[in-house]
C-alpha cells in the first residue's frame, strides 16, 4: 500500500466517473454470433397492451371492487343487487378485518366480462342504500 487513502478514494471517484465498456468495439464477435438484445418479450407484450388499451374503447371486465359499504350488509345483500340489476355472478366477497367485522369492501366477479363495466357505469359514486 504505498498509496494514502485520500488517494485511493479520489482515484476511486475518477473512475465511477468513466463510461463501462467505453472501449469496446461496437461489433465484437459475440454480438456477431448472438445478436444485439433487442426488447424483451415481457416489454413487446406491455407495449402492445398499451397501444389495444389507449384506442379508446375500455376493455370488457369481469371483476369490480365495490367499497364504501355500510358495516352491515352482508354477501347476499350485495349479490343479490347485483344479480339482479347487473347479470349473472360467478363469486362475490366481502371482506372482513382480523376481528370478523367488515371492511367494507367486496369482490364482485361476473360470469360475462362485459357485466363489469355495466355495473362500473351504473353504480360508480352513486348511493345504493339511502340511509
Amino acid at each position: 500500500m504505498d498509496k494514502s487513502l485520500d488517494e485511493i478514494v479520489a482515484a476511486t471517484r475518477a473512475d465511477k466517473h468513466t463510461k463501462r465498456g467505453a472501449g469496446r468495439r461496437p461489433n465484437s464477435a459475440r454480438a456477431q454470433v448472438l445478436g444485439t438484445a433487442g426488447a424483451s418479450p415481457v416489454v413487446k407484450a406491455r407495449a402492445a397492451a398499451a397501444v389495444k388499451t389507449a384506442s379508446g374503447a375500455p376493455q370488457p371486465v369481469e371483476k369490480i371492487v365495490v367499497s364504501n359499504l355500510p358495516n352491515d350488509v352482508n354477501e347476499a345483500q350485495v349479490k343479490e343487487l347485483f344479480q339482479t340489476t347487473v347479470g349473472p355472478l360467478r363469486e362475490v366477497n366481502l371482506h372482513y378485518d382480523a376481528n370478523g367485522r367488515s371492511k367494507g369492501v367486496a369482490s364482485v366477479i361476473f360470469q360475462k366480462k362485459g357485466d363489469g363495466n355495466k355495473a362500473y357505469q351504473q353504480y360508480n359514486n352513486r348511493l345504493i342504500d339511502g340511509s
